[in-house]
């Protein structure tokens, strides 16, 4: 019989891994969003060129590329990455360009009143942004960041293809060892459920606090 409690724990070595790949990279994906979604709506022609540009390239390639890309040509340009900042930087620009798209259409949402209101403050673009756009903007993109934030967690599966030891990379080793399937592959489909199911939980928390005294805004 095999003991199978040292190869889940092999797996669960490997979830741990995944979660440090999500928790990063959507940090990364975050940031990216608001930089490239906001220059979007930017004043500046310059900038909502560069935005777009990004936005499109990232959109419009494969994960599996850009991963590769990442990992395997940028040495040749003297950058070189470890597997797992490698798979951080690819999985968030991948998915900050789809967020980006995210912040655009809510700031868009925003009604014209809101912004007429704040140019007779006297508002600057800024503050404007700032106090009364971002905040009634950000309960409009939670419920679609919840879901990029799900769709980046399945994607951490591609980084086993770079041998950073996930748990689908896990999951083959033991497949590899064992000869079974089932177990592994079963017991990691269990866990992206779970931490897909704990991501869905959290946003819906979050959305919650977000809409908490927002008159007009759905909980």
């Amino acid at each position: 019989m095999t003991d199978w409690s040292g190869y889940i724990g092999l797996i669960l070595q490997g979830a741990l891994v995944t979660l440090e790949l999500t928790v990063m990279g959507s940090v990364l994906a975050v940031i990216m969003a608001f930089l490239a979604g906001l220059g979007r709506v930017s004043r500046f022609m310059a900038v909502r060129a560069l935005a777009t540009t990004y936005i499109e390239f990232f959109r419009g390639t494969s994960i599996f590329v850009q991963l590769f890309w990442v990992y395997f040509v940028l040495p040749f340009a003297g950058v070189t990455l470890s597997p797992l900042q490698a798979g951080v930087l690819a999985l968030g620009l991948n998915v900050g360009a789809y967020g980006a798209e995210v912040v655009r259409g809510a700031v868009k949402a925003i009604g014209r009143e809101q912004r007429e209101a704040c140019i007779a403050l006297n508002l600057s673009r800024g503050q404007a942004m700032r106090h009364v756009i971002l905040p009634q903007a950000l309960p409009l993109m939670l419920p679609t960041f919840g879901n990029n934030a799900i769709e980046l967690l399945k994607g951490t599966a591609v980084v086993s293809l770079i041998s950073l030891t996930d748990m689908t990379f896990q999951a083959q080793v033991v497949r590899a060892q064992t000869g079974s399937t089932l177990i592994p592959f079963a017991t990691i489909l269990v866990l992206y459920f779970l931490m897909a199911l704990a991501i869905s939980y959290g946003m819906r928390w979050l959305e919650r606090r977000v809409t908490r005294g927002l008159d007009g805004v759905r909980t």
